[in-house]
Formats: C-alpha cells, structure tokens, sequence
C-alpha cells in the first residue's frame, strides 16, 4: 500500500495537498497524532477496498509531534510504500498568507507571527532532511499546487525519478526546493544587446544569441551528464523527485534558454521532466 505523509510550514499548503491527494483516490486523514498513524495505516491494509492513504502532521499537536519519527520507524517495518512530502515556503509569503487569512500562528501564542515560523522551522529541520520530497510553494496559487501533486502522485507514469528544470532571477532569491542550481551569468548576458533585451530566453533570436557562445553549448552537455549520472542514485535513496534549479540576473533571458534545451534533451532521452520559468513575467 503507498502511504504519504504530508507535513512541512503551517501556511505552506498542506491542508490544500491533502485535498488533492484526496481527489487522486487516497484515503486521507488530518491532524492524526503521530502514535495512532501506524493503527489507521493497519486499517487500511485491512480493508481491500484501500491501496493508498495519506496522513498529514503538523506543530497543531504540539509535543505530540516528536513521535512522527519513531511512527516512521513503524510504518518502514510494515508492508507499505511510505513516502513523506515537505511543503515549505518563504517568510515573506507565509506571513502574508496569515495576515490575509488572519489566523494565528500555531507557535506564536503570544508572539508574532516571525517568532512562530521561525520556532517551526526549528522544530521541523530534522523531517525536512528525511523527506522524500520537498515543495516550495511560495510562488504556488492552489491551481500549481494540484498540478504539482498530480505530477508527483500520478500513477499514469512511473518512469523512474520526476525531475522539474525551473528557472529564476538571483534578485529574487534562489529557489529553496532545488536539488542543484546552476548560475548561467557566465554567459554573456542578452539584457545589454538592445535589440534582445525586451525579449525573452523562448524566442529564436535569444535562444540563438545565447547558443552561439560555445561556453553555453558545452556547459549543457555538462548539466545533461551530470544529471543522468546522478538520477538513479536519487531513486536508490528514494528520492521522487529532482529539482533543477537555473539562474540568471532576472531570470528572463540566459536561464530560460539553457533551461529550455535541457528540457528538449531529457525529454528526448525519455526522463519524465517539467518545464517551470518563475521569474520571466517579471522582467528585469
């Protein structure tokens, strides 16, 4: 049976991933103290009618919490395919979101909501380094965030390990859900030929301006070895997913090209690969 626990920052999505793993067919319960996982993961096997569950865990149970890893031992001793997804988030977006919702944070009785995140966080690192998968959803409306979980769950397609290739702008921050990141201001930069700058890394003239520089052509035959030397090692550590993080200054023009061919070139050699641009409506 594929069991999934969900768990990661109050704010990051967690309730929204369990609906949606809900929809996909699971059998689904929320706020469940840790102890009694192992009893309703039991029940389930039980029922034939269940192939696949899902639980999510957050600080809401307080020093319940703590036995989520000793539940981890038990549900890896039982016959189940266990799988533990982290929906993480900036402090910026999970503060706005609890401004716009006007909830209180889980750890911040009498603090603020900083001081409650920044307690979470701490609380959380050691299931973080554990997770199968991580999310970032900072950038995420609720209509990404069912996306992505479909991908990660989807039972149409089991080729192996899911990798997203998305790019961004260093003057926006390094995505922090990826696995590598790769910095392509090596490469000379489009934004100061004047008749490329207003476009963007999809469009022939860029993609060719940025290719005709063999720096960039050799440096993607280096990320495409890289990444299929590293990819079955990620699976045999039960990893679900890589996330191939690509930069540029804003993120628009020489990010999105080598991004872009290196979607073309692992899907050709048939990995199971998205497509993601985060910063390219932003603009310099």
């Amino acid at each position: 049976m594929k069991f999934v626990i969900i768990t990661g920052l109050s704010g990051a999505g967690r309730s929204q991933a369990l609906k949606r793993l809900e929809d996909m067919g699971y059998f689904c319960v929320d706020n469940l103290p840790p102890k009694l996982i192992p009893e309703f993961a039991q029940v389930c096997m039980n029922n034939d009618s269940i192939d696949k569950a899902a639980a999510a865990v957050d600080m809401r149970m307080g020093d319940m919490f703590e036995d989520i890893f000793s539940t981890i031992k038990c549900l890896k001793e039982m016959d189940v395919e266990l799988d533990i997804l982290y929906l993480d988030a900036s402090d910026e977006v999970l503060v706005r979101r609890f401004k716009q919702t006007r909830r209180r944070h889980p750890l911040s009785l009498d603090g603020t909501i900083m001081a409650g995140i920044f307690q979470e966080r701490e609380k959380l690192k050691r299931i973080k380094d554990i997770a199968n998968n991580i999310v970032d959803t900072s950038t995420y409306s609720i209509k990404k965030l069912g996306e992505t979980i479909d991908r990660m769950y989807s039972e149409t397609d089991e080729r192996g390990i899911k990798i997203t290739v998305s790019t961004f702008g260093y003057k926006r921050g390094i995505p922090i859900d990826a696995d590598m990141v790769f910095d392509m201001r090596f490469i000379p930069n489009p934004f100061y030929e004047e008749d490329l700058r207003e476009h963007t890394g999809r469009e022939q003239a860029v993609k060719d301006y940025v290719l005709s520089f063999p720096r960039a052509r050799i440096f993607l035959d280096k990320i495409n070895e890289l990444v299929n030397y590293v990819a079955p090692y990620y699976v045999e550590q039960d990893k679900k997913q890589l996330v191939i993080a690509i930069g540029c200054t804003g993120g628009v023009h020489r990010s999105v090209v080598i991004a872009e061919e290196l979607y073309r070139v692992l899907s050709e050699q048939g990995h199971n690969v998205t497509l993601e641009h985060r910063d390219i409506e932003h603009g310099y």
